[in-house]
This record gives C-alpha cells, structure tokens and sequence, in this order.
C-alpha cells in the first residue's frame, strides 16, 4: 500500500473518488443485511485515509480537520455508517492527545502508522457498568459496555471504567486481549453497519502505562476540547446525511422516464419543496464548515486555549448540530413528496438516510444542546464541559 504521506493531492483525491464509489454501489443491499462492512472497512485500511490525523513526523499523513471533516462528510453522504466509523476512528487518536501524555500519544499514534490501525471505541461515559481496580503489578477490568461503536473488527480499543473511587479512567489497549468479547448485537433501524452493540470484558489485564492519565478525562483546556470534536462528528454525519438524501432524489427524479421527470420538474409545488431543501442543506453545509474551522483553530492553539475561546467553540458547534441534525431528518422525510409513492419501495431503500439521521440524531438529545445555545443567547453562560457538551 502507499504510504498516505507521500501521496499528492490528485492520487489522494482518486483513491477517496475510488472509495466513495465502492460504498456508494453497495449502500442499500449493506444497509439491508446490516452486520459488520468488512470488505468495506478493509477498503478504508487499504485507502491509507486511517493515516490522516496522524502527524507526518510518526509516520501520518498530518492533514488538518479541515480535510478530515470535507472527507467525513462526503462519505456520510453516501454511506453514514462507514462515515460513522471513520470518523470515530479519528476521534480515538485524538483521544490519545487529549487524555494521555505526549510520551504515550506519540508511541501509540506510531504504531498505529506503522501497523494501519483501526481504532474501536467502548467509552461510552454514561455506561457505568464498565468497574477498574488495582491488580498486583496493573488493573483488572470487569464488565459491559454498550454502544461500542466500531469494536467490531478493530485492532485497538479506547475503554472507560470506572474506579473503586467512582472516578472515570480511560485506557488503550488491543481488542484482541484475553476477555475482551464483542458482541454481534446491534440490530437498530438506522446506522446498520456501524456495529454499535456491547463489549463484555472478564478479569481483563491493563497495564498502568495504558491508562490515560495525564492529564486524563477532561483535565486540562485542551482535553476539553474532546467533546467538541466528538459533536462535531456528529454535525459532518448529519449534514453529509442531508446532502446524500437530497442528491439521491434528484438522481432518482432524473433517472425516471422522461415524461415522469418532465412531470416532475415542471411542477412548482415539487421545485419549491426542492429549492426550500436545497437551502436547508446549504445553510447546513455553511455552519458545519464554520464550525470545523473553528475547531481547526482552537486545535492548533493546545493548551493555550482559554475557557472562553473553548465556550464560544462549543456554542459554534452547537448551533450547527441543531441545524445539520434538523436538515438531516427534514430532509431525508420530505424528498419523498416529491420522488412519489414508487420511491418507498424496499427495493431502493431510500428511507435510509431517513432512518440513519432517526438513530444518530437521539445519539444525545437536541433540547439540551437547544438549551445550551438560549442561556448564552440571553446570559451569556457557555456549557460547562462534559462528555456532551
């Protein structure tokens, strides 16, 4: 495989043009059979796009969030799923910064180079059943965790337990450790092949130089700023989910016989539906590629970031999940007053991008990021950082 840090620009847009087209032909059947996208997530190890946030001196591509989100969102736009674990496969390396040294950050985000790792997640915070306690030379783990997004057919894991203390702690280890069990247990209507179902572990050893602790869970300005990279993955999945919906109408509309789409196209109820969800989608587009340049920027500050700056991002951020959240469902429901009946069929399983959006979107609710944006609107209060805001 090339090295992704010493492709150029062309042969990267190629192969990502090359990827987006071998998700997009299988899109509907996989969304049909649910599962794991094996063949799918070794197109993506084979792409070299796992290198992406990895800086060049440890062997990476070094490319910014800029470029990272751009691609996060057009795969969201035929394939929300893969989108899902992309990106969250960022958001794990990221993780490693965030919450660990830079001794063992570096370590780890080299081998990840060096070995094309695909990052899983277990650290779903409010999941509490996940207990950590001190071993005789390490720490044992003993539990469950749900909505593992990715645990399926990854090479490392980031797990959160918590200690006797009640105090969350996060390690990074192999998925392949004894008494790790992943579970083939996510069967929801929406993000079928994001494996999102329950990691068991039983009496697994980790050793203390996995734990990330330092400066650990939201310990300092910077790794605070984890949050706000995690909603902001989920802004690039539902705007690519608005796009994807509104392109593939028009796909289909274009590919009717063509008195169908001439009917169509020449109706003015169906063009002002279309045009009111094309700048529903823009103005989607617009905030996320705000707020990613944003992030961007208070990434390249480290821990010089202040409490302020890391508030205002937050909000910036808020307010294009509210929209992006809004279109995506919006969207993905009313593209079918103007396809027609024959559109619903299972066939085409065009409701996807509806029920993809339906899943994700509860990921965490809306009011509460609704609320956030209100107090700073009028009191001018940011959000108090947490795992959700």
């Amino acid at each position: 495989m090339t090295r992704c840090s010493s492709r150029d620009a062309r042969e990267e847009a190629a192969i990502l043009d090359k990827l987006l087209f071998v998700l997009a032909t299988t899109a509907a059947e996989r969304d049909r059979e649910g599962g794991t996208a094996k063949r799918e997530r070794d197109f993506i190890r084979e792409s070299g796009l796992l290198q992406l946030s990895i800086p060049k001196k440890l062997g990476g591509a070094g490319a910014d969030w800029i470029d990272i989100f751009e691609i996060v969102r057009r795969i969201a736009a035929v394939d929300s799923s893969l989108a899902h674990l992309f990106a969250f496969h960022h958001l794990m390396i990221a993780t490693l910064q965030f919450f660990g040294s830079a001794e063992q950050a570096g370590k780890l985000m080299e081998c990840s180079a060096r070995e094309n790792w695909f990052w899983g997640n277990a650290l779903n915070p409010k999941d509490t059943r996940l207990k950590l306690w001190a071993d005789a030379g390490g720490f044992r783990l003993d539990g469950e965790k749900s909505f593992c997004s990715g645990a399926t057919d990854s090479d490392m894991l980031i797990v959160s337990a918590h200690d006797v203390d009640g105090k969350l702690k996060v390690a990074a280890f192999p998925t392949q450790r004894a008494g790790v069990t992943v579970h083939d247990d996510w069967d929801n209507m929406g993000q079928r092949q994001t494996d999102s179902g329950s990691v068991s572990f039983s009496n697994v050893g980790v050793t203390s130089d996995e734990l990330l602790l330092s400066p650990g869970p939201l310990g300092s300005p910077f790794g605070a700023l984890r949050p706000c990279l995690a909603q902001l993955i989920l802004v690039n999945i539902y705007t690519g989910l608005a796009r994807g919906a509104l392109s593939e109408a028009i796909a289909y509309i274009r590919g009717l016989p063509t008195d169908g789409a001439a009917r169509i196209g020449s109706d003015p109820f169906n063009l002002h539906t279309l045009g009111e969800l094309t700048a529903q989608v823009k103005a989607a587009e617009a905030l996320a590629s705000n707020a990613v340049a944003a992030f961007q920027h208070a990434w390249s500050r480290g821990d010089s970031i202040s409490a302020d700056e890391r508030g205002a991002l937050a909000i910036e951020i808020a307010s294009a999940k509210v929209v992006g959240s809004r279109a995506a469902l919006d969207v993905g429901s009313r593209v079918f007053d103007v396809m027609g009946a024959r559109a619903t069929t299972a066939r085409l399983r065009l409701d996807r991008f509806w029920r993809n959006a339906r899943t994700h979107t509860l990921h965490d609710p809306l009011d509460h990021k609704l609320k956030e944006i209100g107090d700073w609107a009028l009191n001018r209060v940011y959000p108090t950082p947490s795992f959700y805001s």
